[in-house]
């Protein structure tokens, strides 16, 4: 387990405004994030990603082959599924498996962690093999499609470093060409802010999510005006916001592989010179 953000933790993320949220931080911190590998014993890669409140089990299952449509191509298939736990919030919601019906915002958002995950595989160094990512939200406290992407790209990580021992994917292929990782940003009482729990996410007047790669390229870009209009200082402001503090989580992600996978027991990171390992 890694740990980054809170405060002093992790690298610093603008200059701030001076101003202190609901929940102690700075508008330009992220809450306390965790990596927890090896988290069960099924799957080629499973983690736990928490980021404060929200917590999300995301397990990577490896399969030789690849469907229908796909085969005969010499290229592989990552695809995700997202769901969350009747009891993830403060009220029981019902399964969609009892409901008969998938939601349109499960799809909306196994779709996106799907795409974030492909825009950084070489699908044909990865051959014909498909990679299915489960991530299931234990809690939620807002962000849980930022997490689910942010943690699942590390259980895929895994899943390909097992597969590629087991020489189901050819040695010295460059299966990962980068890594992803996703926040949100919003506007709320008019002050661009990072990371948002629920309490800031019902209120706020803009809720963006944004997906980049470790190297700061944009994936993805999800913004909405939830009450007033936002105009292109305020865009500006939330991205430089959100690439911050996905370069904080993508050096988090890199230190929690570069880490022994151990069996879901602690490893520890904080301080101002960012992301480590302790026993």
């Amino acid at each position: 387990m890694v740990n980054a953000g809170g405060s002093g933790a992790g690298v610093a993320v603008g200059t701030g405004t001076g101003g202190v949220r609901g929940d102690g931080r700075r508008a330009d911190e992220l809450r306390p994030v965790t990596i927890t590998r090896r988290f069960l014993d099924a799957g080629e890669g499973s983690v736990l990603v928490e980021f404060g409140g929200t917590k999300v089990l995301c397990v990577a299952s490896f399969t030789e082959g690849v469907p229908r449509w796909r085969k005969g191509s010499g290229e592989g298939w990552v695809t995700a599924e997202y769901a969350m736990l009747p009891r993830a919030t403060n009220s029981r919601s019902d399964r969609e498996s009892v409901r008969g019906k998938v939601g349109g915002r499960t799809h909306e958002i196994s779709r996106l962690i799907g795409r974030s995950l492909r825009a950084v595989i070489d699908v044909a160094a990865l051959g014909e093999n498909t990679v299915v990512l489960d991530c299931d939200v234990l809690q939620a406290d807002g962000g849980t499609r930022t997490a689910a992407i942010t943690g699942a790209y590390v259980a895929l990580a895994d899943a390909v470093a097992w597969a590629t021992s087991q020489r189901l994917v050819k040695p010295g292929r460059q299966v990962l060409r980068d890594s992803v990782a996703a926040v949100s940003v919003g506007i709320v009482d008019g002050v661009p802010v990072l990371d948002l729990p629920y309490p800031e996410d019902v209120r706020a007047e803009t809720d963006m999510n944004v997906v980049t790669t470790g190297s700061g390229t944009f994936v993805e870009v999800q913004g909405t005006a939830e009450h007033a209009p936002f105009d292109r200082a305020e865009l500006d402001a939330l991205l430089d916001l959100a690439l911050a503090g996905t370069a904080q989580l993508a050096a988090l992600q890199a230190a929690v592989l570069a880490a022994p996978a151990g069996d879901g027991s602690a490893t520890r990171s904080t301080g101002p010179a960012g992301p480590g390992s302790a026993p």
